[in-house]
């Protein structure tokens, strides 16, 4: 019996498997048990219980457009009130509460033409709301879907990566999709280990065909095929997004000193006051504070406002386990 099976949380293997699946989440559970060294029966009862559970869900995130980072202001105790009003929007991919100001930050998508309309009538209706931010990224130097939080060694990692990384773009793919990719990524969005054979089904093709448009799809990026899970579960329990200001000519530097720590799940460059916001996990507050003091990137800054993410309600267009508890509370 594993330390998952009795409550106690993912223990070394299970944190490995769920590493494997945020490299690749339709990863069989043989490829995954050949890259990790391990019994393919083993690791199949282990990530089933571990998705089974809702401790990891994969998804395909489908790209809608270009993103926005959206900031909330909202008075005492309506917070997780409009973290959960901004998750519960279809092209939102995360929505956190903060320990503010801001109070509550989202990563929206934001279809082409629709940016007016998120900023002057979507985000002002969420309830409470005091003041609001909206600010478009431009490029990102890494998202969660990129993100290797360092459990696995680069053998491993290698074994299990089929695509090479994709353009550092801040926009969906050009290309339209027809009626036969729209189904695939539709059934992709609700479950992103849907087998070939229940896609083919789903989207009126063979199975072969169903294979190469899921490779093609997450090839162009226009479906990306995330692990969510909290970080914790991963032992990182501290997680804070930092929006940092620094010179126009150094946002490139910092941006990939940021992102060789493999603890950066998230690095953007943002429209506004400050040039980057980076989304950090660290197994403690002391760590957080070295990171934050003594990391070769703090040297290229000029400041940094830092707030720990409370409470998470949606990760990779994907509602967490706190978000689903609140609804079916009520």
């Amino acid at each position: 019996m594993t330390a998952a099976d009795t409550g106690q949380g993912p223990d070394a293997l299970d944190r490995r498997i769920i590493a494997a699946l945020q490299i690749d989440g339709r990863a069989s559970w043989r490829r995954i048990a050949a890259a990790l060294g391990e019994p393919e029966r083993t690791v199949a009862r282990r990530g089933l219980h571990l998705l089974g559970s809702g401790q990891v869900t994969v998804t395909g995130l489908v790209a809608r457009g270009e993103t926005a980072i959206v900031r909330l202001g909202c008075p005492p105790g309506t917070a997780r009130d409009a973290a959960l009003a901004m998750a519960d929007r279809a092209g939102t991919v995360f929505s956190y509460v903060l320990s503010g100001p801001p109070d509550c930050v989202a990563e929206v998508q934001c279809p082409p033409g629709r940016l007016a309309a998120l900023m002057l009538d979507e985000a002002p209706a969420v309830p409470g709301l005091t003041a609001q931010h909206v600010s478009p990224v431009l490029r990102y130097f890494r998202t969660v879907h990129d993100w290797r939080p360092g459990i696995l060694d680069e053998a491993e990692a290698a074994a299990l990566s089929r695509f090479p990384a994709r353009p550092e773009q801040a926009s969906a793919p050009a290309e339209e999709l027809g009626p036969e990719e729209r189904r695939i990524v539709e059934a992709l969005a609700e479950d992103g280990r849907r087998t070939h054979e229940e896609l083919a089904a789903l989207a009126g093709v063979s199975e072969a065909t169903a294979r190469r448009r899921v490779e093609a799809l997450t090839r162009s990026g226009a479906v990306s095929i995330r692990a969510a899970v909290e970080p914790a579960l991963l032992g990182l329990p501290v997680e804070a997004l930092l929006w940092i200001r620094t010179r126009p000519d150094a946002v490139e530097a910092v941006g990939r000193l940021l992102t060789e720590s493999p603890l950066v799940r998230y690095a953007a460059v943002v429209m506004g006051e400050h040039q980057l916001l980076v989304d950090v996990t660290q197994p403690s507050m002391t760590a957080l504070h070295a990171f934050l003091t003594e990391g070769p990137w703090v040297r290229h800054v000029e400041a940094v406002s830092s707030h720990l993410v409370v409470a998470a309600l949606k990760r990779s267009a994907t509602p967490t386990p706190l978000m689903r508890s609140l609804r079916a509370a009520g």
